[in-house]
C-alpha cells in the first residue's frame, strides 16, 4: 500500500470507473518497476 501511494497520496477521478482504470495504471506501473529492479538468475554449471 505505501508503494502504491509513492505515485501520490489520492486518487484524481471521481468516476468509479475512472478510478479502476488509475489504480491498474498504477498497479502497472509498479509492476514494472519492480521487474526492473529484479535481478534475473541463472544457473551455471
Amino acid at each position: 500500500m505505501r508503494n502504491l501511494k509513492s505515485f501520490g497520496e489520492r486518487i484524481s477521478s471521481r468516476d468509479p470507473d475512472r478510478q479502476t482504470a488509475e489504480i491498474h495504471i498504477r498497479v502497472a506501473l509498479m509492476n514494472r518497476f519492480n521487474a526492473l529492479g529484479t535481478a534475473e538468475i541463472e544457473r551455471v554449471a
